[in-house]
């Protein structure tokens, strides 16, 4: 009989597996580098007014531009105005027989200093403080009896017939204080708007870093 010839079985060669087809990245752009540093470009300085620069080469805004600018917190203002005060009319009583017309003059400068020194968060303290000052540093040179009453009377007496002076400095408080809050309102808006501009790294020039 004829033996038919059988072949061996082949093994099946799988063909290889097609790439699959994707959508092409979009373009990256170029990291920056880690030295660089974005800054905005400085702006303008507007030009003083003639009058300012005027005041500037005044010898009297030299001059109180080398005074010490402490700040001081509203219970400091009001003790130093009251501490100054009193001291001022002892030292009145002692040589100009406690005239209360000079104590007057010289409340006007010193309710300005606490007003000028009162630190920013505290600056509404300074026009209360500046007339309770007043009353308690006239205590020495008021024209009072003997006795709580008499004094009593005595100070009220003298308020009464010098308030021109306690209106005077507390008024002017209060206008230091307010062109203070006025100009630390517009600083914080300044700054409020420069803000953003400073942290955005596109629009600014690209300085790199030492």
């Amino acid at each position: 009989m004829e033996q038919h010839r059988t072949r061996p079985p082949q093994p099946r060669t799988t063909s290889p597996a097609r790439p699959r087809r994707t959508a092409p990245l979009p373009p990256q752009t170029r990291p920056a580098s880690a030295g660089t540093v974005y800054r905005s470009p400085p702006r303008p300085r507007r030009p003083a007014p003639p009058f300012v620069r005027a005041l500037r080469r005044h010898p009297l805004y030299r001059t109180l531009r080398r005074i010490p600018n402490p700040r001081l917190t509203g219970l400091g203002s009001g003790l130093f105005c009251t501490a100054v005060m009193f001291l001022l009319a002892c030292l009145l009583r002692l040589i100009a027989g406690g005239s209360v017309v000079a104590y007057g003059v010289l409340f006007v400068p010193v309710a300005a200093l606490t007003a000028l020194w009162v630190r920013p968060a505290d600056l509404v303290t300074a026009p209360v403080g500046v007339p309770i000052a007043f009353a308690a540093g006239v205590l020495p040179i008021s024209e009072g009896s003997d006795g709580f009453g008499g004094q009593v009377m005595g100070l009220v007496t003298t308020l009464a017939f010098h308030a021109g002076w306690l209106y005077g400095g507390t008024l002017v408080a209060g206008l230091i204080v307010t062109v203070r809050r006025v100009r630390l309102m517009a600083q914080r808006r300044q700054a409020r708007t420069q803000r953003p501009a400073g942290s955005g790294g596109g629009g600014g020039k690209r300085v790199p870093a030492a």
